[in-house]
């Protein structure tokens, strides 16, 4: 730890993908510190994603984020990543007798805005994935659209993207305190002191905790576990060639990952900030899901985790300047779209924290920078979540 007060003109706190991707757009247009509490940064959230990329996933708001940011994942900049982003997966979403209506009102929303969407049956259903219980389910959405998403790849493109632009990534560096000056804000950290006439609260699970420190209302941030765990496919399936598949009511889901499935309850189970953890039940509730709608069986866990996925009483992101609390900005509840919004809003926010118009990239696709701000009516009530 240092005495010397490190000064820049935007302090991030929170080196997760929502924090990195600012980084990264705002550090040509002045010097950026990213301070992360961990060893390491995505060690929370980003780091235990299964990332997809699906357009049609979310709220009007978090659509247009993803539509504006695909351009940027589809063609990142020369020698942003070894390796593509994004490649060719598919996701079949399947529904049992009594599920056909929310089947048929999904690809109804889905097909104003997606082209090449598939309702499926019978042998194109087991054609697509051959573990289907024919038994249980009788129709699928099927997109080919859909593509998996490399986040280490994307996450350190970003850090390393706003290194070469100059900015300076801090790890160990929990923040301890913020003060508000004249000069600026202050803030005391395990790795030393820093000084920004704005500071980004980026903090994840901890944004509201972030933000009472700083004097700023609660925006209502609500972290939900997310259970994952992968296991062997059976033999002579290869999980590589087939789609993502979830229940159309989104309460299981598995995905091929590495020659595995990583699969998930899909569950959101309130929790106050920490380092998640998987919890039993949440795993037997998986487990049970997924055998009975499918052929498949788990037999044993290779890995298991949990992760936190924030989220405000909209499931909208929050992004902006705090009103009254002059260079306090929001960049937090991206929610479980947190890293296929990553490009839509790193540009969002790196423009807004600067005092810019909304890039054209987002602006066209019909959203508004009021349509993120703190203050906007949905978090009038907003009051600290207390578990």
């Amino acid at each position: 730890m240092t005495d010397t007060i490190q000064h820049a003109d935007f302090l991030i706190i929170g080196a997760g993908m929502a924090g990195a991707s600012c980084a990264y757009f705002l550090a040509p247009h002045g010097s950026v510190i990213l301070l992360e509490r961990e060893d390491q940064p995505g060690y929370h959230t980003t780091g235990r994603s299964a990332a997809l990329y699906i357009e049609s996933y979310g709220n009007a708001a978090i659509r247009a984020l993803n539509r504006a940011g695909k351009p940027f994942f589809l063609n990142p900049p020369e020698g942003f990543a070894q390796d593509p982003i994004l490649t060719p997966r598919g996701s079949l979403t399947i529904a049992e007798a009594d599920q056909v209506d929310a089947l048929e009102a999904a690809y109804a929303e889905q097909a104003k805005s997606i082209k090449g969407l598939e309702i499926v049956e019978g042998q194109r259903l087991l054609d697509l994935f051959p573990a289907i219980d024919p038994q249980k389910t009788v129709r699928g959405l099927y997109d080919p659209n859909d593509m998996d998403m490399d986040v280490h790849a994307l996450h350190w493109g970003f850090i390393r993207g706003m290194r070469d632009r100059g900015g300076k990534l801090v790890t160990d560096a929990d923040v301890r305190g913020l003060a508000r000056s004249a000069d600026g804000w202050s803030v005391e950290t395990r790795a030393g002191t820093f000084a920004a006439p704005v500071v980004i609260n980026a903090a994840g699970a901890w944004a509201d905790e972030i933000g009472k420190m700083a004097g700023a209302k609660p925006i209502g941030l609500v972290p939900k576990r997310r259970t994952a765990f992968t296991f062997d496919p059976p033999e002579g399936l290869d999980p590589d060639k087939l789609p993502a598949v979830v229940n159309v009511n989104e309460d299981w889901y598995v995905k091929p990952e590495a020659g595995r499935f990583l699969g998930s309850p899909a569950d959101e189970t309130p929790s106050l900030p920490t380092d998640a953890q998987p919890e039993d039940l949440d795993l037997a509730i998986a487990v049970d899901r997924i055998e009975n709608a499918t052929t498949l069986k788990v037999g044993r866990f290779h890995s298991r985790w949990a992760g936190l996925r924030s989220f405000v009483s909209d499931k909208t992101p929050v992004v902006g300047f705090e009103p009254g609390l002059e260079g306090f900005f929001w960049l937090a509840g991206q929610g479980g779209y947190g890293i296929q919004t990553s490009a839509g809003l790193g540009m969002t926010s790196a423009a807004l924290a600067r005092g810019a118009a909304l890039p054209e990239e987002v602006a066209s696709q019909g959203l508004k920078a009021s349509d993120l701000a703190p203050d906007r009516p949905a978090l009038a009530d907003a009051a600290y979540f207390t578990g």
